[in-house]
């Protein structure tokens, strides 16, 4: 069965990825559940990125914008009242990892009933004639995962444009100018005038198949004694939302089809005693398994093909071979 979550309509960033979170790795999966929750403005990491070079810091700090890394992949977001965000959380299954039709099509469905001509594009993305008005990622911990995504609906795009520091090349990829000409509002395609909490509604009772009854799971007092614990002790540390860029003498970076992989390496008398991996990436694996292997080793060809040869690394990355993944660390 599938219940919708209460997050009590908290707008905090910081609790609502705990919140999230706590939720994925904690609930009982033999039910589904539904969160849905709108932020204050701030700006939404992605678990590989380098938050530095992802945000403007300084029209950050003028507006007091909050700045949280999640535990899924992908690109980095902006959040405010007029984003919302929904999450699907469900038992762990290969069927559904990398499957963003399946998650993504309730909500393609309600935005059609609505006027919306929404379809789901590129790898991860819901665009609406070739704008993008969400954007979606995954994570699991091979028990339970959940699918979450961002709906554009009032947001202030310009401070989307202004917080965030988009790479240019990932951009040019698209065959597009600017970000402002990328995004867009759904409320621009909608002819009746809503909120976006109205909007949120809308989506809860055709999602659910409901105008009267929803089923709502409620969460303990303990349950949100631990989800506050896990905001404080994780989400509102600079140690995890930003976390200390490593000493490196080589990087390469390079956009392949799954997305954008940076890697620092810092190598001394031909062995590579440091490495670091960013990116915007939708894989599940933990970086520090590949980063941990390859430390300590020769940096040439042979020594990286037999530390690697065992390793799976479409679930860290993407659709790459370690032919391919030797090639870019080294050419």
């Amino acid at each position: 069965m599938l219940k919708l979550i209460d997050n009590r309509n908290i707008a905090d960033p910081f609790i609502n990825l705990a919140l999230e979170e706590y939720c994925v790795r904690n609930l009982d999966m033999r039910d589904e559940y539904l969160l849905f929750y709108i932020n204050e403005p701030s700006v939404i990491i992605g678990k590989h990125q380098n938050t530095i070079e992802e945000i403007n810091s300084r029209y950050i700090k003028e507006k007091n914008i909050n700045v949280v890394r999640r535990i899924s992949g992908g690109g980095t977001v902006y959040h405010d009242k007029g984003n919302l965000n929904f999450s699907f959380m469900t038992k762990h299954s290969q069927k559904s990892i990398h499957n963003f039709k399946l998650f993504t099509g309730p909500v393609i469905k309600v935005l059609n009933q609505l006027g919306v001509n929404a379809e789901l594009n590129g790898r991860n993305d819901i665009t609406v004639k070739d704008r993008k008005i969400s954007g979606n990622a995954q994570f699991t911990d091979t028990k339970s995962m959940f699918s979450h995504g961002t709906l554009l609906f009032d947001t202030d795009l310009e401070s989307v444009v202004n917080a965030l520091n988009v790479n240019a090349e990932k951009i040019e990829s698209k065959g597009i100018k600017s970000v402002r000409s990328r995004v867009a509002n759904i409320k621009e395609f909608l002819k009746q005038d809503i909120s976006t909490e109205d909007f949120r509604d809308i989506l809860k009772k055709n999602i659910f198949n409901s105008h009267e009854f929803i089923p709502v799971y409620e969460l303990s007092g303990k349950e949100w004694e631990n989800v506050y614990k896990l905001a404080d002790s994780k989400y509102r540390t600079w140690e995890w939302n930003y976390g200390r860029s490593p000493e490196f003498n080589i990087r390469k970076i390079r956009r392949f089809g799954f997305g954008q992989i940076d890697a620092r390496i810092f190598v001394k008398d031909g062995i590579i005693e440091g490495i670091k991996i960013f990116g915007d990436f939708l894989g599940h694996g933990e970086l520090s398994d590949i980063e941990d292997l390859i430390r300590g080793i020769k940096y040439n060809e042979d020594s990286l093909s037999e530390t690697l040869k065992n390793t799976d690394l479409k679930n860290y990355f993407g659709k790459i071979n370690i032919h391919e993944f030797i090639s870019f660390l080294l050419n």
